[in-house]
């Protein structure tokens, strides 16, 4: 009778398994209060096939669980297709008002013509750089708000459209929300699309490394950081990417390793060692979508 009572135990446990799509080496602890959950998030999916291609290995062979798309980049249909092949991955519309590489450029879905260059792209960065040209800012630049809305409606539409598991907004290099008018307006077409983009509750995972740091580097200060993680809700925000032609042609001034850092990313995202401590911890891996309003 006790090996029976046993055995049962067993078989219920690998059928629960079953129905709740536990991943390898991913954590489903439940939210007790000392749970620790940690959103791994991919941003920039959509700028480039690099881009793509080390976002979705990110989320099947690795640790993201939300992504952030970029629609008005060349490559955003193929990033599309790519998520509506992988319906678990939660996406998020990374509002997007720069483009900010130097040799690589996008522009607007809208006729917009105040939020871009005389080539017709975003400008490159948030706030004029000293040392950027001049007219290279956009907080600087003479955008009209009407615009921007006009904008930023296009790109969560398409974004709806093209991906039925669109779950929230973002905010590439926080541009969209640099200033009192442009996050009330976020705010209210947040309120509007039934998106959230505020994140209530949680906390920023900070790990030490950064642009010029090798992958073993990379990965030691992950799990060094994984390791020192304590109970709450914590979102880890990195760019995966790829060491390929393509990306090594991307970048700008004071920033040239975008390949080499974000292809350290993409390995660190999907390091046996690192998913062995997550779940060695037991450190609950979870996406925006499941965790709206930022619960605790």
């Amino acid at each position: 009778m006790v090996a029976r009572r046993a055995f049962c135990q067993v078989l219920a446990g690998a059928m629960a398994a079953v129905l709740l799509g536990t991943a390898p080496g991913v954590s489903q602890a439940g939210p007790g209060r000392g749970a620790i959950r940690l959103i791994v998030r991919a941003d920039d999916i959509g700028s480039c096939h690099a881009a793509n291609l080390a976002c979705i290995q990110s989320y099947r062979e690795g640790i993201a669980r939300s992504t952030e798309v970029m629609v008005p980049c060349p490559w955003f249909s193929e990033a599309a297709a790519m998520l509506r092949e992988n319906p678990g991955y939660d996406v998020g519309v990374h509002l997007t008002l720069t483009s900010e590489w130097s040799g690589y450029k996008w522009g607007p879905l809208t006729q917009a013509p105040s939020l871009v260059d005389p080539n017709g792209h975003f400008l490159p960065m948030t706030s004029q750089r000293t040392d950027f040209p001049p007219n290279t800012g956009f907080l600087q630049s003479k955008w009209r708000i009407e615009e921007v809305e006009k904008e930023l409606r296009a790109q969560i539409e398409l974004a709806k459209k093209m991906i039925p598991q669109v779950s929230h907004l973002s905010s590439h290099m926080g541009t969209p929300t640099s200033s009192p008018e442009l996050r009330a307006l976020v705010q209210r077409l947040s309120k509007e699309y039934g998106l959230p983009i505020d994140t209530p509750g949680t906390r920023r995972f900070r790990w030490e490394a950064d642009s010029k740091s090798t992958f073993q580097q990379r990965e030691a200060a992950l799990i060094r950081a994984l390791e020192d993680l304590r109970p709450g809700t914590w979102i880890l925000v990195e760019h995966p990417g790829l060491d390929t032609p393509e990306m090594q042609g991307m970048g700008h001034k004071g920033y040239w390793e975008v390949a080499k850092h974000r292809d350290a990313v993409t390995k660190a995202f999907t390091s046996p060692k690192v998913k062995k401590v997550i779940e060695r911890r037991g450190i609950e891996l979870v996406s925006y979508g499941q965790m709206w309003p930022g619960q605790q």
